[in-house]
């Protein structure tokens, strides 16, 4: 059940009563500045919320030319529009008729002004609180293409979108989410390219969202996905040309207030192994990285549990020499191979984790300790065997090429070391089968998660087992709904 909004409270041609009303909304709140003028013999206030205006503007655009300029003689609604036409020549303007919008304005940047005799008020936007400057993404760095990143102001990303999609075509829808936050939120698709069905109930699913506050976009996230999942079937990212890129094939982009991270519906399992690297790499070396990541995928997921099983179960499988040291140091060690591999990974978590959250200098200091010291320590001592620490080596590198997919690798790993431990390779083969019938069943808005592979589109492969070449590429976009299993959700 979504929830519901009270109706607006109209203003009221009594200027002292509006301000009353304010006064008692805000309850005293110490950022309120409500400033009281006359103009043209009649009263009228200015209101704003400290720290949000850009001050000189706000001395020079606003109050000064009320209080200097000449006004005839007139009702106060037509001096009210006269101000706003002749007077405050700012360019974003807007009409406020109730308490709602108001409100929602000046805690948005804008001074409101209010004239006595007018049940309404005029909104002008002179945004200047501080904000992060644009900046090349951390987590999404590229050797080739644009180095500038979202930031947290939604209007400043949507300036970048528009920036590089200068068409009419791209639109941009405002929301609001959160009953207490009313936090804006913008839909943004190519009017043409996107499904209207697919449209509808991203637009449906923001609206009825039942939060009272919004203050990230992993917010949002779970009530854009089909269902609960280990892998998410919402992209994020944090590049305008990545999220163009995304439009222009039909998707839709969520913006949301206050957070860098845009979420893309639909998203496909194969789009986490694409970046925009590949598309300003040669072909060649594109396919080339391109399989090194579905490597790394599945190295950093099946390697500990095989390497588990095998030891356990199947000895005889590894090479002579290998057998022999790993003989030996199950032989030297207090644990089995499978609670030797649980309890590295989960040291390794820890570290991870603490690196992750205290400061840079401090995180550097607990990588080394990690590495050099308990690494070399736990050896040494006969907890851990030399072989293991170098597959939880292999795997925790080859799970940093894929960054947006950690999360399930993290916790899968774990899930095949226990089945690889206690069923040999037949739990690990098990489990594989298990994790692709999981995967088949997901569908983002509709869309196949594993499209284009299962179902397959051999026109759509040209962009995930291979990256052909942009003559081929850009013969004509693979829009969305091309893909198989789009087309019945349209209807």
């Amino acid at each position: 059940m979504h929830p519901t909004h009270p109706s607006p409270v109209p203003l009221s041609a009594n200027l002292n009563e509006n301000l009353a009303h304010l006064r008692t909304a805000f309850d005293g709140s110490g950022d309120l500045v409500i400033r009281s003028v006359t103009v043209n013999s009649r009263a009228a206030a200015v209101v704003t919320m400290e720290g949000m205006v850009q001050l000189q503007m706000y001395i020079q655009g606003v109050l000064r030319p009320m209080l200097e300029a000449d006004y005839v003689s007139c009702t106060p609604a037509e001096q009210l529009r006269q101000m706003g036409e002749t007077v405050l020549a700012l360019a974003d303007q807007m009409d406020v008729p109730d308490f709602d919008l108001l409100e929602r304005l000046i805690m948005s940047g804008f001074c409101v002004v209010l004239l006595d005799g007018v049940p309404a008020g005029l909104g002008i936007g002179m945004q200047g609180y501080n904000f992060r400057s644009v900046g090349e993404p951390s987590g999404e760095t590229m050797q080739r293409g644009s180095r500038e990143g979202f930031v947290e102001v939604i209007r400043i990303n949507m300036s970048m979108v528009r920036r590089r999609m200068k068409t009419p075509r791209l639109r941009f829808e405002m929301l609001q989410v959160g009953t207490v936050s009313r936090t804006d939120v913008a839909l943004c698709y190519l009017d043409g390219a996107v499904s209207p069905h697919i449209l509808g109930d991203v637009r449906r699913k923001l609206q009825h969202c039942p939060l009272t506050s919004v203050l990230e976009s992993g917010y949002l996230q779970p009530f854009l996905e089909s269902r609960p999942a280990l892998f998410s079937t919402v992209g994020l990212s944090e590049r305008p040309d990545t999220v163009c890129g995304k439009i222009a094939e039909g998707r839709i982009a969520v913006f949301v207030d206050g957070t860098p991270d845009v979420l893309i519906v639909p998203c496909l399992f194969t789009e986490f192994f694409q970046s925009m690297d590949d598309y300003a790499n040669r072909p060649f070396f594109a396919t080339f990285t391109r399989w090194l990541k579905y490597g790394a995928f599945f190295l950093s997921v099946l390697l500990p549990g095989l390497f588990v099983a095998v030891g356990t179960w199947l000895p005889s499988f590894f090479p002579t020499d290998l057998l022999y040291r790993v003989a030996r140091s199950e032989a030297e060690q207090p644990f089995s191979l499978m609670l030797q591999a649980l309890l590295i990974h989960l040291i390794y978590e820890l570290m991870r984790e603490a690196g992750l959250r205290l400061p840079k200098p401090i995180g550097h200091a607990v990588s080394i300790l990690g590495g050099l010291v308990i690494g070399d320590a736990a050896v040494q001592s006969g907890l851990i065997g030399a072989p293991m620490i170098l597959i939880v080596a292999l795997t925790a590198i080859s799970s940093f090429v894929i960054p947006q997919l950690y999360e399930p690798i993290a916790v899968l790993r774990i899930g095949f070391i226990l089945l690889g431990g206690m069923l040999s390779v037949y739990g690990v083969v098990l489990g594989f089968c298990g994790l692709t019938a999981h995967l088949c069943a997901l569908s983002s808005c509709g869309i196949p998660y594993t499209a284009p592979l299962s179902p397959t589109n051999f026109r759509a492969l040209r962009d995930v087992l291979i990256r052909a070449g942009w003559p081929l590429l850009g013969k004509r976009t693979l829009r969305i709904q091309d893909l198989p299993g789009a087309k019945e959700d349209d209807t």
